[in-house]
């Protein structure tokens, strides 16, 4: 993992469960005309400084001049699958024959947007002769996939997703499929993003989209279920995961943090940006999840919710949760993009990570900036971590377009 709060999975959990965040102003780019000046970024020394080590490219490219053949959120994507594949052990001694039979599936909502935005104002400015040879495979979203497959010899599948905000959990589910019919053995899945530019800023901003009335508090900003809420932050980074056939995994001793168990999408058929404001394609992504584990709904002890910190997606997410676990529901749900903001694209698969982690850990991370909840049945995790029994996990994203999805993980 990559994110606002740590360039490894260990540094992003532990300061998740302590209730810090990566939300900051931004200096890396002029935001004086922009109505929303914050967002999480990945640390680094073009953000706010903190007591994080900074992210370090030259660490997950074979040389400088690599740097500028690839759109940022690549380099994230090559970072999380590196520490994925190490942790995995799964390339260790692996034959040329193995690795045919794993694959790669990295998805993203935006991709290379700022090299899109620097490119055009190059072009409008110097001319034609003055646009690099890399810009389109430098921001082309399958290139995430293209890349690490590279990187790292692995010669099955190479695909990719590109659902908006859902992009990541699509990832995740469909890789689990591509297993599940046969056609490799394992796959590298996540989502990696990295919009944070004017031109990302300003886009959500016309929108409507982002939060503005924080600009000063910015670890305050994003409030998701806060009646106080409005809009969410934006936010880069990358998350991947190892997923592999069960018993090929049990057979080499592969480290387990648990099985994809059942895998929900749905369209609302509605709108190109507002969900449905009772939920119902939410419900609906929830339900085939649930469907597809053969499991119920009260088996479900932890919800890592969508959770943007907008008005309307969040009450609609909230209501559709409250439909399909029943009065009376024990499980928590909580919302990470409290504490890094809302990683687009790549927000699933860290999301993911987060709800495996809970699995592992038996602990469930906390919703910051809770103070005045919507009315609910629902533990939402208000401003601390909690330790909790979590046997099974479930993961929700939501994308513009309508387009939703719902991962459920089993503890191993």
């Amino acid at each position: 993992m990559v994110s606002p709060l740590g360039t490894s999975v260990a540094e992003s959990w532990q300061r998740l469960l302590a209730g810090e965040s990566g939300i900051k102003r931004i200096i890396s780019f002029e935001v004086g005309d922009l109505a929303c000046k914050i967002a999480g970024q990945v640390p680094s020394s073009k953000v706010e400084q903190t007591s994080v080590a900074p992210f370090d490219p030259l660490n997950f490219v074979d040389a400088p001049r690599d740097l500028n053949r690839m759109d940022t959120f690549i380099i994230y994507a090559l970072a999380a699958a590196r520490e994925a594949i190490d942790d995995s052990g799964i390339c260790l001694a692996a034959s040329d024959e193995e690795k045919e039979r794993i694959g790669v599936m990295i998805g993203s909502g935006i991709g290379g947007l700022p090299a899109i935005y620097d490119t055009s104002i190059n072009l409008m400015e110097n001319g034609a002769r003055r646009v690099s040879p890399f810009f389109i495979p430098s921001s082309l979203i399958n290139l995430a996939s293209g890349r690490v497959s590279m990187a790292f010899g692995l010669k099955g599948p190479n695909h990719s997703v590109v659902t908006a905000c859902a992009s990541g959990t699509h990832a995740i589910g469909d890789a689990a499929r591509i297993i599940q019919v046969g056609s490799a053995d394992a796959m590298v899945a996540g989502g990696a993003e990295a919009a944070v530019c004017r031109i990302g800023i300003a886009g959500f901003s016309a929108a409507r989209a982002l939060s503005t009335n924080r600009n000063d508090a910015p670890e305050e900003a994003s409030r998701p279920w806060d009646k106080s809420r409005d809009g969410f932050v934006m936010a880069e980074g990358s998350g991947v995961l190892v997923l592999e056939e069960l018993e090929r995994a049990k057979r080499r001793g592969a480290k387990i943090y648990g099985e994809v168990i059942g895998y929900g999408m749905s369209s609302d058929a509605y709108h190109i940006t507002a969900p449905l404001p009772d939920g119902d394609g939410a419900f609906r992504s929830m339900r085939e999840a649930l469907r597809s584990g053969a499991m119920s709904a009260d088996q479900i002890d932890y919800i890592n919710a969508h959770g943007t910190s907008t008005l309307p997606g969040d009450l609609g997410e909230l209501r559709a949760v409250e439909r399909i676990l029943g009065v009376g529901a024990t499980a928590s749900m909580s919302s990470t993009k409290s504490a890094i903001g809302h990683l687009l694209g790549a927000a699933g698969a860290v999301e993911a990570i987060f709800s495996l982690l809970s699995l592992r850990d038996q602990i469930v991370p906390p919703t910051l900036n809770l103070l005045e909840p919507e009315e609910t049945f629902i533990d939402l995790v208000p401003l601390k971590s909690k330790e909790r029994q979590v046997r099974h996990a479930l993961s929700n994203s939501f994308g513009f377009g309508g387009t939703n999805a719902s991962i459920i993980f089993r503890a191993p």
